[in-house]
């Protein structure tokens, strides 16, 4: 695909990388010009330096024949205007624009066709705080992925003695749960990806993706590790966008509270949360975390836009003895350095909001795509679409699909029915089919196989 990025920052510049190394043909637009070098040295790919919602600059960039546009500049106006243009001048296909303000997510009629054309709006700020939702309502889980409208979930842990699995095959899940439907779709060891089958065994500190429908998710932890108690006290260090977002999201189940810096901020918030308490204070002061009974805090979550500031109060929180610490960090450089020491979920915004972004990117008719492990990693969730003639799935067996090594299916949502993969299993027309792939260059041969051929029209 002819791929135009505007915004080289760093969610920009982790897309660029990310389809560079699948054979796109990509174009980045910034103002930048020291960022576009420093792209350009890394990446085999093109750069207009330039304001990327100007008509010239987008013609520069190759737009009149594009197929996609993707527009993530920092300013939301920039974006909107951007997919604009391309849609009135260039009549580009598909237009995709990054809108962080939630001032405009109440009035959707603005990126109609008619007004602002704009086919799929993405929000950093949103998909964290579903990522942060998520990992809280699931403790001690590393990663929570959603399949099929909420109805499975793909989650990470790593395994702790006292589970029941470790040192055990893995078909023991099958003899211990009998009445649930869960499928160990990948084990990382020692940071090394192996491919499970009932034979393998569990090891204590491996990392382990497993599926099942949403109710289950506990029940297969506890096969894992031993069960957390949940979470029932929130600090929220940051009262930002994502930090008003996750305290809306959380504060009718939990008991939340919000350290902000800023006393105009503070006074936003604390009209517009209902049952959040809203402190005016800077999160990295050892006798505030204190008064505010940091040790019988369950997660402190670190929310601002500054790493270093992010990585510190983390460090603090978790010294003074709270249970679990989840910090954003930005810079990729920081993330496994701070996740192997006190900080015990590290998030990158670039790599949440990719994920949103990939299920537009990839053909066929693929519906969500979670990246995983920094980029190399993908689940898929692709509908199987047409009849034995037309398809290369439809109608056969998983024995008999030409899958590519380090492909797994994982379990096949039919209608409202979970069913895990087995060899014997045959994929039928509007399966959900999820897919696990350790090695990203063979997504392009996972996307072939649910392209429908001419014969279906």
């Amino acid at each position: 695909m002819k791929i135009i990025i505007i915004g080289a920052g760093q969610v920009g510049a982790t897309l660029a990388e990310n389809l560079a190394s699948e054979d796109n043909d990509i174009t980045v637009i910034d103002t930048d010009l020291n960022r576009l070098r420093e792209l350009q040295d890394r990446l085999d790919i093109q750069t207009v330096e330039g304001n990327g919602a100007h008509p010239d600059v987008l013609n520069q960039a190759g737009c009149n024949d594009a197929d996609m546009l993707i527009a993530v500049s920092n300013q939301d106006e920039t974006n909107m205007v951007a997919c604009q243009v391309a849609h009135t001048l260039f009549k580009t296909p598909t237009k995709i624009g990054r809108v962080r303000s939630s001032a405009y997510s109440h009035y959707p009629e603005l990126f109609s066709d008619q007004a602002l054309p704009m086919d799929v709006r993405i929000s950093p700020e949103k998909e964290v705080t579903k990522h942060l939702s998520r990992l809280i309502r699931y403790p001690g889980a590393l990663q929570v992925m959603e399949f099929a409208e909420g109805k499975v979930q793909l989650v990470v842990v790593k395994a702790e003695k006292g589970g029941p699995l470790i040192d055990q095959p893995i078909s023991f899940l099958k003899e211990h749960m009998p009445s649930i439907q869960t499928r160990i779709a990948a084990i990382y060891r020692d940071g090394k990806s192996i491919s499970p089958d009932g034979n393998t065994h569990i090891h204590a500190n491996d990392e382990v993706f497993f599926l099942t429908a949403q109710r289950d998710v506990l029940d297969v932890m506890s096969e894992l590790r031993p069960l957390d108690t949940p979470y029932r006290r929130i600090i929220i260090a940051g009262g930002g966008n994502i930090g008003e977002r996750l305290a809306q999201s959380l504060e009718k189940e939990y008991r939340v509270k919000i350290i902000e810096r800023d006393p105009e901020r503070c006074r936003y918030l604390s009209e517009t949360l209902d049952n959040t308490i809203v402190l005016n204070g800077d999160a990295s002061k050892q006798e505030l975390l204190l008064e505010e009974n940091i040790e019988s805090t369950d997660v402190f979550c670190a929310l601002t836009n500054n790493d270093e500031a992010n990585i510190m109060s983390s460090m603090l929180a978790k010294v003074l003895g709270v249970r679990t610490v989840m910090t954003i960090i930005n810079n990729p450089a920081y993330v496994d350095i701070v996740q192997e020491g006190m900080i015990d979920i590290a998030i990158s915004p670039q790599q949440t909001t990719i994920s949103s972004l990939l299920s537009y990117i990839r053909r066929g008719d693929v519906v969500n795509v979670h990246s995983m492990r920094k980029g190399a990693a993908e689940a898929l969730e692709a509908v199987a679409h047409g009849d034995y003639r037309s398809s290369k799935v439809v109608g056969r067996s998983i024995a008999n699909l030409n899958l590519p090594e380090g492909a797994t299916i994982g379990a096949i949502v039919r209608e409202d029915d979970l069913i895990v993969a087995t060899s014997e299993l045959v994929i039928q027309a509007e399966d959900h089919v999820i897919i696990f792939v350790t090695n990203k260059k063979q997504i392009p041969a996972v996307e072939q196989l649910f392209q429908v051929g001419l014969t279906f029209f």
